[in-house]
């Protein structure tokens, strides 16, 4: 069994303390603008100093037009570097990894928030989305460099390419939502191209011991999951990232898709031959025991969701309690401002079923 308080070294930047990550969390607390705001900074430090190995902001658009919700955190423009610092300074000096997820919503990019239509890699009618040309998707390309180049000059130890979940990347991706018929259309090559094509550049233009990771969802969204197979055995032979970050929404069960049934769904990449890139997942790891059977499953680490929210110091509180259960839903606003969600975050929440007590419930 993988201890999951060993050190997890990289290929590139300095070794994680232990397997656990905090995962890249929609939180709504940054700032109109995109930049930082003291609960944000408070909700993600808190988390480095109770033990996470490695700590993820949310995800960050690279493009003002890219947002995906009202409170995101920005990293498209220079006015965001001072707060990204000192986001970053208290990360590492509290002994976290420190990630940058950089993210752009494509199609999902709510309207009222841009002028003009969202952006995607084809025309989609249902969301209004205006296909972008293949000089755009260049500059594109050019904005996700730009931020990765920013979070290293503010400090941060790597970033996180966010091809999960239907956003751009996985737009691009998807043989259903990517109609194009360009170099960044058509076949699986072609429609993974922009994701390669990152992974290289950020890798050239960043440097060597900058950490490099991917998240990809392998369902939902338009994806196939033998496609997404064959994208990951790429990543893991090209030996260009560090670790590639699975969201399955839960880690343990089997894919939808009848082909791929004959296994659990995680085992169609622990089975893989994965050299020195290290892979987690993200999806229904809630208790300790999740944890131990995630890591028994053959992943390198875990990625933590509803439980770091639950619980800023989860590792630690696992490292005490090898049997050790978060909290039951659901829970009290003051429970979640106790464990350092400010009010806005506290309030999305609140939407989740079943996960915030009714003010007016009794204690």
């Amino acid at each position: 069994m993988t201890d999951p308080f060993s050190p997890l070294s990289l290929a590139h930047g300095p070794d994680w303390s232990n397997r656990f990550m905090l995962a890249p969390l929609t939180n709504l607390q940054s700032h109109k603008d995109g930049t930082l705001s003291d609960d944000e900074f408070t909700w993600l430090t808190k988390r480095a100093e109770g033990g996470f190995g490695a700590v993820s902001t949310c995800a960050s658009h690279v493009r003002e037009r890219g947002i995906g919700f009202p409170g995101q955190l920005g990293i498209w423009g220079d006015h965001h570097i001072e707060g990204l610092t000192r986001m970053a300074s208290a990360l590492n000096a509290a002994g976290a990894h420190s990630i940058v997820q950089l993210h752009h919503a494509g199609m999902r990019t709510p309207a009222e928030f841009i002028d003009g239509p969202p952006e995607c890699p084809s025309d989609q009618e249902k969301y209004g989305a205006k296909g972008l040309s293949t000089d755009e998707v260049d500059a594109l390309k050019d904005d996700f460099v730009a931020a990765a180049k920013r979070a290293e000059q503010a400090g941060f130890h790597g970033v996180e390419l966010h091809g999960a979940h239907g956003y751009i990347l996985g737009q691009f991706i998807s043989p259903k939502i990517n109609q194009r018929d360009d170099k960044y259309g058509g076949s699986l090559e072609n429609r993974s191209r922009i994701l390669f094509d990152l992974i290289e550049r950020v890798r050239a233009e960043c440097g060597p011991d900058f950490s490099l990771g991917v998240r990809l969802s392998p369902e939902r969204f338009g994806m196939r999951l033998g496609e997404v197979i064959e994208i990951v055995e790429r990543l893991f032979a090209d030996k260009a990232i560090d670790y590639l970050d699975l969201s399955l929404w839960d880690t343990f069960k089997t894919p939808e898709e009848e082909d791929f049934k004959n296994k659990p769904l995680l085992e169609h990449f622990t089975s893989l031959q994965r050299g020195h890139v290290r892979l987690g997942s993200a999806g229904k790891i809630s208790t300790a025991a999740d944890v131990r059977r995630a890591l028994d499953g053959g992943l390198d680490f875990v990625v933590l969701g509803r439980s770091g929210i639950l619980h800023h110091d989860f590792p630690r509180q696992m490292q005490a309690d090898a049997g050790f259960e978060p909290a039951a839903l659901p829970v009290t606003r003051e429970h979640l401002a106790a464990e350092g969600l400010g009010p806005a975050f506290i309030d999305y929440m609140s939407s989740w079923e079943g996960f915030v007590a009714p003010a007016d419930a009794p204690a």
